[in-house]
């Protein structure tokens, strides 16, 4: 992962269960969280399409989260996030 604080400011669905997301560094890269949602009753409301498109970006770009504000129902952590997009473009570098 890159050093420095980071913040998210953007998260667009691409497809159920995969985001794509920019970081204030430039950075692009897409979060494949269907492997992640599919177990435990707190990411049962993301397993449906419509519910996971309305992911929002929190104020200051720490999380992504899917609820209202202040309420989050599901949310996941900005460094977290970077490292699975890292990871998750690794991995598939090495398959090509």
């Amino acid at each position: 992962m890159t050093a420095g604080t980071l913040h998210i400011v953007a998260a667009e669905p691409v497809l159920h269960g995969v985001l794509k997301l920019t970081w204030d560094d430039g950075y692009e890269g897409i979060v494949d969280l269907r492997g992640i949602m599919a177990h435990g009753d707190i990411f049962t409301p993301l397993r449906d399409p419509a519910s996971f498109k309305t992911v929002h970006v929190s104020p200051f770009g720490h999380s992504i989260y899917w609820g209202e504000e202040g309420d989050e129902t599901v949310d996941f952590g900005c460094d977290r996030l970077r490292d699975l997009a890292e990871q998750q473009a690794a991995l598939l570098a090495r398959a090509s």
